[in-house]
Formats: structure tokens, sequence, C-alpha cells
């Protein structure tokens, strides 16, 4: 146990009670989809989620100005997503807010202070929050919000009366940017947010990876349209399996339309059912049944996804919303493609090398394989940056070459135009990466990938600010997708703002993913020697090293072409404060240097 002082929030629902006892399921997926849009505001002002209740959660900063600042960017948000709700679904928190010495013992904290933020909760309006006067004089300072003196409260087991501040969202501040545009583009999004579930597999365990696969293209051909947002895989198979209603995956995932279907193959043919639902009220909106053999699969999904999109919007029934032709039209390179993509989700190293494999496989046999080039140029990225392979200069030339390839084969794929982005912010092209990150963004504005392949193209010259805006709005409803490390790139940015207390809150956020993630857990060291936490920082760094014998700073900072050298100089100083070491030759060069000078 250690004692620490620390703010502390704590949330509740108004008038929970009420609407779990008019629709208890619905009302606990509206409330887990409202805790993962906030979510990213709190690690961005450096908190962490203490623990959730049925109805709320208790949060830990590090700074009060952070968790006050928090508490209204949290507030503002639920009044825009509440806005378009009618009154009996709009869900209002309550929240408290106070500092002082907690007990930490493990993830938990304890203490009078914290019983003070809870009962400080039950005086605030929905809506809006309550400070103890305490906490309001340290952070008043810093703050432009308007709170209002609401005088001495008494509570419960809490000996002296407490001095209490209200805020309302009338006094709220100008929206900060990334409000605004997540604002703007939330109000889209709701006329058409589409979720493509796991269609089921009817035949054999064993082709699991086949009905998988077909949801996945069929995802990417949907994303293809600029008409409506589709969500990513792992939004909706993260249901896979479960026996949940369609009304309550929606609510948890803000879905308006819901896509499910089924898939039977035995020998050379197939069948596959699908249907699109409007989850609210359960209405059937279209439904359809395909029985070809399985050389006529690619125009059967094509069939699917032109009928889908016909289905969820009348208008958007013209030439060019209909699905593209395909350019692959071998079977087998498909089945391979999809077996390898099966391996790719599991995410460990072992996979995504089965995966390289079968990738490779499939572009040998038909090379007009688009999407198969897009995927190898993501792992090849990936495993340098998780330190699984040796980034040579080969192959990152390959990485650049089969991104290219993939835009060539489908100009039309956001996707691919996104991997071609990141290869050039990679390997330093600023420009190129900008444009093509620009273009990806303006054939699917509602892609979240995309928009955060451009917060990587702002991240790599030097603009935070603007790079952090765009990676927590793809966090809030794609932080799962293993094709992107926000909470890793979210933790950099923060880092390079000197903002280390919100470093280790996203850093942890992608540790919880993967534990070994190389560059979360040397930005975690580098953050932490910032802070001057100098055990905790030397303790990281045998993580990192137990994890990469071989890491040493300049082997790690050669994979970084960021332009600012300020940049890659506060980096740099980070990682030596907290002990990372460096390369022999830079310890010779640096003994001759000083042997020189004496």
């Amino acid at each position: 146990m250690e004692r620490r002082l620390a703010a502390i929030v704590c949330a509740d629902v108004a008038g929970y009670s009420r609407m779990m006892g008019s629709d208890e399921a619905g009302t606990h997926a509206a409330f887990k989809a409202h805790r993962s849009a906030i979510h990213p505001i709190i690690l961005n002002h450096g908190g962490r989620v203490v623990k959730n209740t049925g109805d709320g959660f208790l949060l830990e900063f590090p700074s009060i100005v952070g968790a006050v600042e928090a508490a209204i960017a949290m507030q503002t948000l639920m009044a825009e997503r509440n806005h378009h709700l009618p009154a009996e679904r709009a869900m209002q928190f309550r929240l408290g807010v106070h500092m002082g010495d907690v007990i930490a013992d493990e993830d938990e904290v304890f203490g009078d202070d914290v019983n003070i933020a809870v009962r400080l909760e039950s005086v605030a309006s929905p809506g809006g929050f309550a400070i103890s006067a305490k906490a309001y004089r340290e952070a008043s300072k810093h703050l432009t919000a308007l709170l209002v003196d609401a005088g001495n409260h008494r509570f419960k087991n809490i000996k002296d009366p407490i001095g209490v501040w209200t805020w309302m969202p009338e006094g709220a501040p100008v929206l900060a940017p990334e409000l605004r545009e997540a604002s703007a583009l939330s109000q889209q999004y709701r006329t058409a947010i589409v979720g493509v579930l796991p269609f089921a597999n009817l035949s054999d365990a064993q082709d699991e990876y086949f009905s998988d696969g077909l949801t996945e293209d069929l995802i990417h051909a949907l994303s293809l349209q600029s008409f409506y947002r589709v969500l990513s895989r792992n939004s909706t198979f993260a249901f896979k399996g479960k026996n949940t209603s369609t009304r309550l995956i929606a609510r948890e995932i803000d879905a308006t339309y819901l896509i499910q279907g089924s898939v039977r193959r035995a020998g050379a043919k197939i069948r596959v059912t699908a249907e699109l639902v409007a989850p609210e009220t359960g209405e059937q909106l279209w439904t359809g049944r395909y029985d070809r053999d399985i050389g006529d699969l690619f125009a059967m999904q094509d069939e699917i996804t032109t009928n889908l999109s016909a289905a969820i919007a009348t208008e958007i029934v013209r030439a060019e919303a209909s699905a593209p032709a395909r350019l692959s039209t071998d079977v087998t390179a498909w089945d391979r493609f999809l077996k390898g993509l099966s391996h790719y989700y599991r995410q460990t190293k072992e996979d995504l090398a089965t995966a390289v494999g079968l990738f490779r496989e499939a572009i040998s046999l038909d090379p007009k394989l688009s999407i198969a080039h897009a995927y190898l140029a993501t792992i090849q990225i990936q495993s340098i940056q998780f330190g699984w392979v040796k980034g040579t200069r080969e192959m990152w030339a390959e990485a650049m070459a089969l991104a290219e390839t993939s835009v060539r084969l489908d100009p039309r794929s956001s996707f691919a135009f996104s991997i071609l982005s990141w290869a050039h912010a990679m390997e330093g092209h600023y420009e190129a990466a900008m444009d093509a990150a620009k273009r990806a963004v303006a054939l699917n504005p509602y892609d979240n990938g995309a928009r955060g392949v451009l917060g990587i193209c702002h991240f790599v010259i030097g603009e935070h600010r603007e790079a952090i805006e765009l990676f927590s709005m793809a966090a809030q409803r794609d932080n799962s997708d293993p094709r992107y490390q926000w909470a890793a790139l979210n933790a950099f940015s923060h880092y390079l703002l000197g903002q280390y207390d919100a470093t280790l809150s996203w850093a942890r956020e992608q540790l919880y993913i993967n534990p070994n993630h190389m560059q979360a857990l040397a930005i975690r060291a580098a953050a932490l020697a910032q802070l001057g936490r100098d055990d905790e920082a030397g303790e990281a760094v045998g993580v990192l090293m137990r994890n990469y014998p071989t890491l040493n700073v300049d082997r790690h900072l050669r994979n970084f072409h960021w332009k600012r050298s300020e940049d890659l100089a506060h980096y740099r100083e980070g990682l030596l404060n907290a002990g990372v070491p460096l390369s022999k030759l830079t310890l010779v060069q640096s003994d001759v240097k000083r042997a020189a000078e004496s």
C-alpha cells in the first residue's frame, strides 16, 4: 500500500434505477457505449479508471486541473450524444470532484477524500459536476469555465462541512477543436452507422475462417462507400458466439443498422443468407439468399453489397455506389488471404509470421489482389515497430512497394491509401504521406482509420495537438483494431508535448492490449524518467530490456523519421535518463571524445 495525493472523480447516472426498470438490458448497453466514448477524454487528461460500477465509475487523476478539464469535456460530449435521443433514453452523468490523500492498494484507492468525491456526486446536477471548495481553489487559477458557489454542505459520515462549487453545461467554454470535429461527424454518423455482425458458419468448424473472411470482405466492400459509416471488424466481432439481441448490440456500438447472415459451404457449392435490420424496432429492411458455385463467389458478394447499399438509403442507388468490379477472380487466392487474415487478427508473433506466408501465397496466385498487398505491407511495418524483426532497407522498400501496388490495384480503397500514407510517414516522406492520408479521408470521410493515419502525418511533422485530436477520435470507436496502435501513438504525442501523465495513461492502455508492445514500454520508461520517478523508470527499463535484450537507444531511434530534431532529442533524453543503454559504438565514440577533450 502507498499514500499519495490525487484528484478523484466519481460518476453515476441520474435516474438509472428508473431507466433500468423500464429497459434493463438496453440501459446497460447504452451505458457501456457512453463509457467507451468518453474513455479517450479520461486518458488525454492523464486519468485512469479505478473501477466501474453498475451505473458509474471512479477515476483517479494526478492533477486536479486535469480532472476538472476532463469533467467538463466528458459532460460536453455527453450533452452532444444525448441531443439526438428521445427523452426516455437520454443518459446524464453526475460527477463529484475532489482532491486529497488517498491510500492506493494495487489498483484500488481508498480514504476519506475518496468518500468526499462520492458524496459530492450526489449533489451535482444531471449533466454537470460538483467540486469541493478545496479542489476548486487549487484548480480555479487555471480554468476559464464558469463555476457557481453552492455554499457549505454536510455529508453523511464526513465530520466537517464541505464547501461546494458547481458547473453546468450552460457555463461550458467553447468546444475544443477535437470535440467540435467529433460533434460534427457524429451527427452524420448517427444517420447511418452500419455494423456487420460475424456471419454464422453452418459448415464444419474448420471452415470458420471462411465465414469470418466473408464478413470481413463485406465490411471492406461496404466501407468503400462514402455515404454512410461502416464499423470496423473489431467493433462487431466482439459479439461473436454470444446470444445478444441485435437491439442491445446496436446500442452498445451506436449502430443504426445491423447486417447479419450465415454461410454454408459444401464442396463446390456455397449458400449465403444476409439480412439488414433496424435494431431498435426489429424491422427487417432487406433479406437475400444466394446459392452459387464457389467460382461465382465474388459476383455474389458484389450483388450482396449493392443490394445492401440500396436498402440502407435509396438515394445512394447509382452507378458510383455499387461495389467496384473485383480485380481478383482466383478463389484459391482469396481463400489463402482469408486464412492469413484469421491469423493476423490473433496478433501473436507466430500468427503474424503465418499470415505473411499466406498473404504471399495469395499474391503469388493472384498478383491483382489489392487487399492482400495492403495487409502484407501493414504486417511489415508493424513487425518492425513491435521489435519482432530488424527494420532493414529491404523490408522498408518492400512495404512501400506493397502499399503502392495496393493503391494502384484499388484506387477507391480508403484503407489502401491509409497504408500508403503510413509507409510514407514512417520513411519521413512528409508531403507524400499527407497527400495520401487526405486522399484516404476524401474517399471515405467515415473511415476512422484514415483519420487516425492523417493524425500520424501531423505527428511526424511535429503538430502534436492536431495528432491527438485525430488519434482520440479514432480511438473512440476503433481502439481495438490491431491494424492501428492509437493508444501508443497518443502516448508519444502527449510525451512530445510534455504531458507525461497522459503519456502514462495511454501507454497503460496499449499495454493492456499487448503487454510486450515495445514502443509502449519504451515511451512509458521515458515518461517516468521525465517525471523524476527514477525507481519506476528503472523498473520499466528492466521490463523493456527483458523483452528486447538487444535494444539500445541508437538502434531504436533509427526507425523514427520525425521532422523536428528537437522531438527526437526530447525522446532520446527520456530514454537515456530512464537507463536505456547506448550502442557500443556510441559509447566508444563518447569515450574517445572525452579522452580527446581531457
